[in-house]
């Protein structure tokens, strides 16, 4: 099958490339590079020759689009979105712009090439502050995101569901499965591609950075909840698994069908667990500073996945916090300077 990965040289992205690849997929990624990496897409080159071509291009610039579906493509997976909780408060247009408008072009070429599968990443911040007792959260909760990220993540489902319903006036029946996915951690395992943001504000990430002192303490953003430990409680899935989950949705995909799922391990993890199995795994001390809640963190967040285990036969391998820590320290210590080392 050959298939369009938007954003394939970021983070998810290129981890979902390598997993179609290992399948026997053909892929074409296109990325601006704006915030991906070069650096990912040789990786993936040289390891599938001739089974991945490259466009740089915006996801935004109808030519682009052209060029990337030139010769068809079977499948879409779109991942291309700017995905920083606190910067698309700042900067609602950029989020709105890179999000949901620059996404015109892409569900224009999806209709007139008649693409009958397609994959979108999306985010349990589609959610929003959700009730405690709706936690494990299922993909039944209201629908409230209360950042600009959040909103265009749903505004995005909403498109292609559009999209779907226009091709089938068309007389084609395309299958949208929008995955939801929680807090994404670590890197493979082979220690070649990883996770490299800036900012980096994911919280494993910045803890591991700590422990190599490039920064001098871990801020907890609340130590009061109701809690275990007083600390946000969080669904660490592995983005390996995540990545697992793009393929499943592409090989057992329904046609016609329309489908959200929740992808997470289904338990939580807190804050402070996070750090403590980073300094077993680091062997590092990690300081720590407390700091106010941040305003809209639920005290608990994570996933019910039974519909993506069920409707995918999908199951995470990385189930154990350690193991998670320590593909993502494989990567970091190797590459103190993310790709540029």
């Amino acid at each position: 099958m050959k298939v369009l990965v938007t954003g394939g040289a970021g983070y998810i992205g290129s981890h979902a490339c390598d997993a179609l690849l290992r399948a026997g997929h053909e892929v074409v990624v296109l990325d601006n590079l704006s915030r991906g990496h070069h650096a990912a897409i040789e990786i993936l080159t040289r390891r599938a020759p001739g089974q991945l071509t490259f466009v740089k291009g915006d996801m935004g610039d109808p030519t682009s689009v052209e060029r990337a579906f030139a010769g068809g493509v079977d499948a879409v997976m779109h991942f291309a979105a700017f995905a920083n909780v606190g910067e698309s408060s700042a900067e609602p247009a950029l989020y709105y712009q890179n999000n949901t408008a620059a996404m015109v072009p892409l569900i224009d070429a999806i209709r007139r090439h008649k693409v009958q599968r397609i994959v979108y990443s999306s985010s349990c911040s589609v959610y929003g502050q959700p009730a405690q007792h709706l936690i494990p959260l299922p993909e039944s909760a209201p629908l409230a995101p209360l950042s600009p990220y959040g909103r265009t993540k749903l505004i995005g489902e909403q498109m292609l569901q559009d999209v779907v319903e226009a091709v089938a006036a068309d007389g084609v029946k395309t299958a949208l499965t929008c995955l939801r996915y929680f807090n994404v951690a670590g890197c493979e395992p082979q220690g070649e591609l990883g996770e490299d943001h800036n900012p980096e504000l994911h919280l494993l990430p910045v803890v591991l950075r700590a422990a190599m002192s490039d920064e001098p303490k871990v801020k907890l953003f609340g130590t009061d909840y109701l809690t275990a430990d007083g600390t946000c409680v969080r669904d660490y899935v592995h983005v390996c698994d995540i990545a697992d989950a793009h393929v499943k949705a592409i090989d057992r995909i329904v046609p016609g069908e329309v489908a959200m799922l929740n992808i997470g391990l289904g338990r939580g993890i807190s804050n402070l667990e996070i750090i403590h199995a980073a300094q077993k795994v680091t062997g590092r001390v990690i300081a720590i500073e407390s700091a106010p809640r941040r305003p809209g963190d639920p005290a608990r967040l994570f996933a019910n996945p039974a519909s993506a285990n069920e409707r995918l036969g999908w199951t995470p391998k990385f189930t154990q916090l350690e193991q998670i820590v320590e593909t993502a320290w494989k990567w970091f210590a190797a590459h103190p300077r993310g790709y540029r080392a």
